[in-house]
């Protein structure tokens, strides 16, 4: 019977004509003569062997394209060609000719070269595609199943086959079939789970235990094949072999994985070497544990393939992603389409050649080993069902069943079978444990149940999935479905909008592209569906059930925004890993209907580590900055990926479901795990900020490289460059890139020298004093919530903060909850109590971490013994800082510690008072009592330190409105206090800081002055020069203390405006100047709301001429101009009340010379008045007292006038000005406007020279 004579109608290509003719070819040319003699000229040729790769690659070819979307397991198909083509081969006389010998040199190979050329592959793509997360969760059921389930089935099937088998076999014969018949290989049944959407811990549970019970069961094999040649185990050696197989596997793997990872993080877009040692390290892994290390190959690539899951796979990222991808999916499709099709093959030719050995009672008894091989799989999967339903996921009687039914036998079990078949006789001389019988057995068995359990357990898991339900889609997800296919004919619509005509071509069919895109749903534009949470009132579970996929939904976008940020450069790999991991824990959580917690998984590596508390002589500083730096530097990228990823997330969520109850609540719970996040950046942004800088620098430095390689591939594609050029190009480009990941620019830690010179209190003080507090300095970080010191509690030293937010508390000053009560860095913390001996005045902790320094009182006060007391002024106004911000919170709350310091050195006055006299607290001016107790006058109640004191204010009727109504008024009185006991007190003037002007000039005055001689309240020390020129050139000295305690606060004012000791070399005398003045003005102000709380609505003829004026800001000149001259008006009259009070103070000094208060002096003088004969000197300075108070009298009284005086004048000046000058601002435009301005600002009172005429008054 030929080909020609059997397929020549049309008929013949029915399936039952093909059956019929198929028995009849292979019965009719059975007992043909074999055809190896034949060609065993062809069969020496080695080449001939590529021709059974092609067909196979071929025939796979054609069943993966015939098979699919039927849901028909290609390896089913694969299996059927090669039992085909190895029926045509040994069943028949004439064979396949050539191909029949490429098929007989596969079919002879040896079975050990079949392991070691296909499983390494098989091995290695299965565990590096699967997610390390969800082995981590399934671990332990994988464990159950690869470990005590195969030993369960190997003696379950060894006790069917000792007991219920003819054969006669001993004890470790039928193990030994056992053993390799428990060698699962469920592809088929893993790709089923795949496409059908089956649940993911489902899949990496049948695909886990494959990987590891396929070396379990080698191990069991190699086990019971050495007890089957002869050799005996004891107990102790078979644990003993057993742990030395596994813990050795392990091992190689961990070490053999960790080298490969690491030289690929060395690596720098180079796919082709990352592709390459991936593909060494999975066969030479496989090589060097079987072959040198004898321990089991299979757990060694199964553990290089997880490693790399777990640490490598963020390595691989974009196009590189793709390829590695792509060329294990290639890799595992050719090992399954050869090694399947050779395994049809060698089952065909097991059962046609081994005839004489198989007879008619074997089928049968392969039909009941099938069985017996499900029920055995039945008992492992009841029997460990607690432990699977208790560890990981846990698992459902559904999974379990599915689990049972894709127990699937495959090439492995097969290639052991063969390994058995090909035992030397060397090696079972002696021995009858094994004969040929025996062999041909064991393969026709192994192939059977390889055959049957594909066949059929392949073939039906569908069925069975259907039948339970597990391939359902959600009512939740199909509402999701539908809403997406609305939304996709809306774009279809726009698309075609934008594409439907065209100017050359003209219209196109709306009904036509609608007939050819299927997925569009029909009459979408009657009917549209209902929103997808709108089924969420239909009660309690459908809600949750909504939410939970909305959740899952809104962090699978927050991974794809990881993805895309390791794409971008923004994150490095390590971060990316824990980021990624995270989401994979919040994703566990939602499935059991629980919050997103994705923030939660990032917490321990999102904090100050807590070794930075640590002092720097417990570990090198280098060694500490390092640790310090990386630790930093990987919750930054954390935090702002977080960040980043979920506003992203929420954008999109937005744009895809639009507004509704679930998907609000769903941002809201992302909205609410920023604010950690947030809180930890703002804390590196306050106390290293060189790390947040560095991170974006090299974050920038990567996008722009991108862009440029994207602009020089754009480039190429127009033909504007040619491949030669554009090659170069990019070369450079890459070397940069890998010069920026190798090298990347670093964080430069300052010394703990820099970082205490640049606190104000400490950087103002003597050298001298410095290195003896540099010396005993403590440092520390203060983490969030921990406390600096409580309150009541001694004091024992001073706190500088460095850098950093702390935050106080107490019950003693204040009753009202302040909006911010915290000092920044820079503040000088627990001075006053060390000064005063007092316990602590309130509990401070950190808002945020915090660099702080610790420096004992006995270092503080042994600083005050010195012979200086300027220092000692200086102590009490730096503690007078937080003092003000305790007991008169209400002035000082909203004041920065900056602008406070700025007050205090510059419009404060601080004097000592003894028992019995009288200190005025002038109208404008707060007082901060710092030592002793006063009395105010009319009040009966005694005012301790540290208390603040307040001028008086009157409620007084002023007159009629317009209206004829009584108003009144508050009119502001100064204050009275009678000492009680020697007193402190400190002197801030605010009227004076607020009548400085909050403007800047156009242009510089015309007299350059120096920071310490520039009119204002922020000068930095007119006030306090040392020396000053008389009229004749020569210098005159003034009060030394004063001078002294000025330098000490002038310096430490400038280490808080500037961070250091040197003004910035780009601001200026005069920039530095205004500076300081605009500090006075708050943030949300602007420079015209500012400027309007003079008297701007007296300016009506200059309102007039607002259009003519369009890019000057002239009302808030005019307003601030006026504001200066009533101003310099008021310092002029300081100035003088300045100097003749600095006059009776030199005379007082002139006699006395103890005491640096001048009470102290005055007291001091009437106690020696009658021993030393200066009595009517006394009375003359007492009656210039007198006179002084009665003149700063007038001046308050005829401040009012002098204002109004001043704005009239200004008033009538600048419209005269205007009137003169309006036709030419109207032409000139700016520049005549700028002229005008500049002569107008630059016409102020120069009260330096007010000054100078009072002191030679005086």
């Amino acid at each position: 019977m030929t080909w020609t004579c059997s397929m020549t109608t049309y008929g013949c290509f029915q399936p039952s004509v093909i059956a019929a003719w198929l028995a009849d070819y292979i019965m009719a040319e059975s007992e043909a003569p074999s055809p190896s003699s034949e060609m065993k000229g062809e069969e020496g040729e080695p080449q001939i062997a590529i021709l059974f790769i092609g067909v196979s690659l071929l025939l796979g070819v054609i069943c993966r394209q015939l098979f699919r979307g039927t849901r028909v397991p290609y390896t089913v198909a694969l299996l059927i060609f090669g039992v085909g083509l190895g029926a045509m081969e040994y069943g028949t006389s004439r064979g396949l000719g050539t191909l029949g010998a490429s098929i007989r040199m596969w079919s002879h190979i040896n079975p050990n070269l079949i392991l070691f050329v296909f499983l390494p592959a098989l091995l290695f793509e299965s565990s590096f595609a699967m997610e390390f997360h969800q082995i981590r969760r399934c671990i332990a059921q994988m464990l159950l199943l690869a470990g005590p389930g195969v030993l369960i089935s190997t003696f379950c099937l060894g006790l069917v086959h000792r007991f219920i088998f003819p054969y006669g076999w001993n004890w470790s014969t039928c193990l030994l079939l056992g053993g390799l018949l428990s060698a699962t290989d469920p592809v088929a049944v893993v790709a089923l789970l795949k496409e059908l959407g089956a649940s993911k811990k489902l899949s990496t549970i049948v695909e886990g235990e494959s990987l590891m019970n396929d070396g379990t069961a080698i191990v069991v094999f190699k086990l019971f094949f050495q007890m089957v040649l002869g050799r005996h185990f004891t107990p102790g050696d078979v644990i003993k072999f057993f742990s030395q197989v596994a813990i050795g596997a392990v091992a190689l793997g961990l070490g053999i994985g960790l080298v490969t990872v690491l030289w690929i993080w060395r690596l720098f877009n180079d796919i082709i070497v990352e592709i390459t040692l991936t593909f060494t390290a999975s066969y030479m892994a496989f090589f060097v544990a079987e072959m040198e290390a004898e321990v089991s190959g299979v757990l060694t690539v199964m553990t290089v393939g997880l490693f790399f899951a777990a640490f490598a796979r963020t390595a691989f990222t974009g196009e590189s992603q793709q390829s590695m991808r792509h060329f294990w999916e290639m890799i595992s499709y050719i090992a399954n389409t050869l090694i399947f099709i050779l395994s049809g093959t060698v089952i065909a030719e097991s059962i046609l050649e081994s005839h004489n050995s198989i007879q008619g009672k074997d089928w049968g008894y392969l039909v009941l080993l099938y069985v017996a091989l499900q029920l055995s799989r039945l008992v492992v999967v009841v029997v460990l069902f607690p432990g699977l339903k208790y560890f990981g996921y846990g698992l459902d009687w559904k999974e379990a069943a599915i689990l049972i039914w894709a127990g699937l036998r495959g090439a492995v079990a097969l290639s052991l079978s063969l390994s058995v078949a090909q035992v030397s006789e060397a090696e079972s001389a002696g021995y009858t444990l094994i004969t040929r019988r025996t062999e041909a057995q064991f393969v026709f068995f192994t192939g059977g149940v390889v055959f049957l359990t594909l066949i059929i357990n392949g073939s039906t898991t569908q069925f069975l999935l259907k039948a339970l339900r597990m391939d359902h889609t959600s009512d939740t997800k199909a509402l999701v479905l539908e809403y997406v296919r609305h939304e996709m004919y809306e774009k279809a619509l726009e698309s075609f909008q934008e594409l439907g005509e065209d100017e050359d071509l003209g219209p196109a069919e709306w009904s036509t592209v609608c007939k050819y895109v299927t997925v569009l749903p029909y009459q979408a534009e009657v009917r549209p569906p209902a929103h997808p949470h709108e089924a969420s009132a239909n009660g309690e579970q459908t809600r949750m059930l909504i939410l939970q996929d909305t959740r899952i939904r809104f962090l699978n976008g927050v991974q794809a925004a990881y993805w895309e940020m390791l794409d971008e450069g923004r994150i490095t790999r390590t971060s990316a890993a824990l980021l990624m991991q995270s989401v994979d824990e919040s994703l566990d959580l939602v499935a059991r209907h629980k919050p997103m917690m994705d923030w939660k998984g990032l917490q321990p590596h999102v904090h100050f580590p807590d070794y930075l508390k640590w002092s720097s002589s417990m570990l090198p500083q280098r060694l500490l900055s390092y640790l310090s730096v990386v630790r930093l530097e990987l919750g930054c990228y954390i935090a702002a990926a977080f960040l980043r990823a979920h506003r992203q997330a929420r954008r999109q969520l937005r744009e895809f479901i639009g507004e509704s109850e679930i998907a609000e609540f769903v941002i809201k719970e992302s909205e609410d795990a920023e604010v950690e996040a947030r809180r930890f950046l703002e804390d590196v942004r306050l106390l290293f900020p060189q790390v947040l800088r560095v991170i974006k620098t090299k974050q920038v430095t990567y996008a722009i490289l991108v862009r440029l390689s994207h602009y020089v591939k754009s480039l190429e594609e127009a033909g504007l460059l040619e491949e030669k050029e554009t090659n170069h190009l990019h070369d450079m480009i890459q070397v940069d890139l890998k010069k920026l990941q190798r090298k990347p620019p670093v964080v430069k830690m300052q010394s703990t020298q820099v970082v205490l010179s640049n606190q104000p209190f400490f950087g103002a003080l003597p050298i001298e004093i410095q290195k003896d507090f540099r010396a005993a300095a403590k440092e520390s970080m203060i983490l969030r919530e921990d406390a600096l010191y409580t309150e009541n509690s001694k004091a024992d030293g001073v706190w500088l903060v460095a850098n950093g937010t702390v935050k106080w508390s107490t019950e003693k000053f204040t009753g009202r909850q302040l909006l911010h009560p915290t000092f920044p860095y820079g503040s000088t913390l627990g001075l006053y109590e060390c000064l005063t001996g007092r316990p602590r005045l309130c509990t401070v902790t950190a808002d945020s971490v915090a660099h702080c320094f610790f420096i004992d009182i006995a270092r503080v006060m042994s600083a005050l013994s010195s012979s200086d007391p300027a220092l000692e002024d200086f102590f009490w106004q730096e503690s007078a800082l937080v003092v003000a911000k305790l007991v008169v919170p209400q002035q000082f709350e909203n004041i920065t510690m900056q602008e406070l310091r700025t007050l205090v050195a510059e419009a404060s006055s601080m004097r000592t008072y003894i028992r019995g006299e009288t200190v005025e607290l002038e109208v404008g001016k707060i007082g901060i009592l710092l030592e002793g107790f006063l009395k105010q006058e009319g009040k009966d109640d005694v005012i301790g330190a540290p208390a603040g004191l307040v001028s008086n204010s009157e409620f007084l009727l002023a007159g009629k409105d317009i209206a004829g109504s009584r108003t009144s008024s508050i009119i502001p009185q100064s204050a009275f206090y009678h000492v009680e006991a020697r007193s402190r007190v400190l002197f801030i003037d605010f009227h004076s800081s607020q009548s400085t002007p909050s403007f800047v000039p156009l242009n510089p005055p015309r007299k350059t002055l120096s920071m310490g001689e520039s009119a204002g309240l922020m000068r930095f020390g007119s006030r306090y020069l040392c020396s000053r020129k008389s009229s004749d050139g020569g210098p005159f000295s003034v009060d030394a203390t004063q001078s002294h305690s000025a330098s000490y606060s002038a310096k430490a004012m400038e280490l808080s405006l500037y961070g250091s000791s040197k003004v910035p070399t780009d601001v200026g005398p005069s920039k530095a100047s205004r500076r300081s003045r605009i500090m006075f003005q708050p943030e949300s102000e602007s420079y015209s709301n500012a400027a309007s709380q003079g008297p701007a609505k007296q300016f009506s003829s200059a309102y007039a001429l607002k259009p003519a004026l369009p890019e000057v800001k002239w009302k808030s000149s005019l307003r601030a101009n006026c504001s200066l001259i009533t101003m310099r008006w008021d310092d002029t009259l300081t100035t003088i009340c300045g100097t003749l009070t600095r006059k009776a103070e030199d005379t007082t000094t002139s006699h006395q010379h103890f005491g640096n208060s001048e009470v102290e002096r005055c007291q001091a003088t009437r106690r020696s008045a009658g021993r030393s004969g200066h009595g009517e000197d006394h009375d003359t300075m007492y009656r210039m007292k007198a006179s002084l108070a009665i003149m700063r009298e007038v001046v308050e009284k005829t401040r009012p006038l002098v204002s109004l005086g001043a704005a009239l004048f200004h008033q009538l000046w600048c419209n005269l000005w205007l009137v003169l000058y309006g036709m030419i601002l109207r032409m000139c435009r700016t520049g005549a406007v700028l002229l005008v301005l500049w002569v107008i600002l630059n016409f102020p009172v120069q009260s330096d020279f007010l000054s100078w005429k009072a002191e030679k008054l005086c």
